[in-house]
């Protein structure tokens, strides 16, 4: 609850906040896949394989940048995002091929405020809808973190139906729409605001763990629970 002060409400005092850390450059190991720090050189020639498989071609919609007429085009665009700091480009590996087949970054880094954001997510269509693809976003949430980071936020076009059901699968809370936030590729886009707070997160964690440990998945790779039903219980018991 907020206190008072000079009659005015003010929030909790935040006990020995000295903000978050700077997220490192470094891989991110998992069950099924590892996060590598995207080289254009190292992941470019897989993930343009990747992303041009049937169906691919659908995934830029929401993303203000692609499809790309070719592979050195995209390559190009690989090397300046490798480049930044702000968004920090992950390639995401999988494990049993050993081959990228798709990105994610942090973005909007805020240490001093603990926020942090995923986004940039482009899955090709051998990462959607697999348990690799929702461990890469686990294994982000969990540095984030363990950076010390306050609140992780996931945001994206208020149209896209996939990405706010997949938001909510992950345990994000719906935060409500900002109206004529920006303008992509020359369109209107209102935004969807998600978040997850630190104080949600270890009972998060423990459904993400539940969820990836290898007795929930069948012979034939199913899942006994399901991760939705898992992080729906883990919000509730806060």
């Amino acid at each position: 609850m907020s206190q008072l002060q000079d009659s005015h409400p003010v929030g909790e005092p935040v006990s020995g906040w000295q903000g978050a850390a700077w997220p490192e450059r470094r891989r991110l190991g998992g069950h099924f896949c590892r996060l590598e720090p995207l080289d254009a050189a190292v992941h470019g020639e897989a993930l343009w394989q990747a992303t041009t498989l049937p169906g691919g071609e659908h995934n830029w919609t929401y993303l203000p940048y692609g499809p790309f007429a070719d592979e050195a085009t995209y390559r190009d665009w690989l090397s300046e995002m490798a480049e930044q700091r702000d968004p920090q480009f992950f390639a995401i590996v999988e494990l049993a091929g050993g081959q990228a087949v798709g990105v994610a970054s942090f973005l909007r880094i805020a240490p001093a405020a603990g926020s942090i954001e995923v986004g940039h997510i482009h899955f090709s269509p051998r990462l959607q809808r697999s348990p690799t693809a929702s461990e890469a976003m686990f294994l982000m949430m969990r540095e984030a973190f363990a950076l010390g980071y306050r609140r992780y936020e996931w945001k994206c076009d208020a149209l896209n139906a996939p990405s706010r059901r997949a938001a909510e699968r992950l345990g994000f809370r719906f935060e409500g729409v900002f109206r004529q936030a920006t303008v992509v590729k020359g369109r209107n886009r209102d935004t969807a605001w998600f978040s997850v707070i630190d104080g949600e997160w270890p009972a998060l964690e423990a459904a993400f763990e539940r969820w990836l440990a290898p007795d929930n998945f069948d012979s034939s790779g199913r899942q006994r629970e399901s991760l939705s039903l898992l992080t729906r219980q883990a919000l509730a018991g806060r």
